[in-house]
């Protein structure tokens, strides 16, 4: 593999594709020509994804076919479910890059309840590291993986003790399975604020408005990210030959504030 390819004819994995940053990290990956295998919870919103990633003038569901610039397959997948997750890449077989953001959490203080303060271990630590564990059979050696963390971890707020602790804890994983995957490539992306409906189900307009006005005057580029630029940092992390244990952090400058 060149120190700076495409994803052309490459096999990506994305578990958490449906919407976000997965799709954004889909459509970047689809535009380069890869064959792009999405898992996810939700059926309809894994058809909306399936439709979002068509090109106008294909006039076909991407579903299995071949697309202009990609091929698209989707699969339902509880990824906080290990046996769902060994049939899942039994399924998939040989490919080539893994980006594991499909998470659901809570963020509270440290007095939360046992079921706040363990949330983000059970729905973004542990789902990522077994996405992994099962994967490992079927990731080309010259290929990679990038988990998912969240500035949080270099700069935590007041009301997220364990948040903060299972970011740092997948960067820290990112770089220990760095070690011990190597020449597999591993890398984490820990993006700010983003721009998404994720995590906002059932939230007003005007607490979303809140919440990204809030990290405006945190970061120094005052404003909140978008998807694709994370989705960007997610692409470049797959198709840089070189770049292995670390952590990149698109949020705006918000570490630095």
């Amino acid at each position: 593999m060149d120190a700076m390819s495409t994803l052309r004819d490459q096999r990506v994995v994305i578990i958490g594709g449906s919407s976000g940053i997965g799709l954004a990290a889909a459509r970047q990956a689809v535009g380069q020509g890869a064959e792009v295998i999405i898992a996810g919870r939700s059926a309809e919103r894994l058809q909306q994804a399936e439709e979002a990633l068509k090109l106008p003038e294909s006039g076909v569901s991407s579903h299995e076919d071949i697309h202009p610039a990609g091929r698209v397959r989707t699969f339902r997948l509880n990824n906080r479910n290990e046996d769902e997750l060994q049939s899942f890449f039994d399924r998939v077989g040989a490919f080539d890059h893994l980006f594991t953001p499909g998470a659901s959490y809570v963020r509270g203080p440290i007095t939360s309840d046992a079921e706040t303060a363990h949330s983000c271990f059970e729905g973004k630590f542990w789902p990522q590291y077994n996405a992994v564990k099962y994967a490992v059979p079927y990731l080309s050696r010259s290929g990679s993986v990038v988990l998912m963390s969240g500035a949080f971890s270099q700069r935590p707020l007041g009301d997220g003790a364990s948040y903060a602790a299972c970011n740092g804890a997948i960067e820290s994983l990112g770089k220990a399975l760095a070690v011990e995957l190597a020449p597999v490539r591993v890398n984490v992306v820990s993006p700010g604020t983003i721009v998404t409906d994720f995590n906002w189900e059932g939230a007003s307009r005007e607490k979303r408005e809140e919440s990204y006005n809030a990290y405006n005057d945190m970061c120094l580029l005052g404003r909140t990210g978008n998807a694709d630029e994370v989705a960007h940092t997610v692409v470049y992390l797959m198709t840089n030959g070189y770049t292995t244990g670390s952590t990149l952090f698109p949020d705006g400058g918000y570490i630095l504030r």
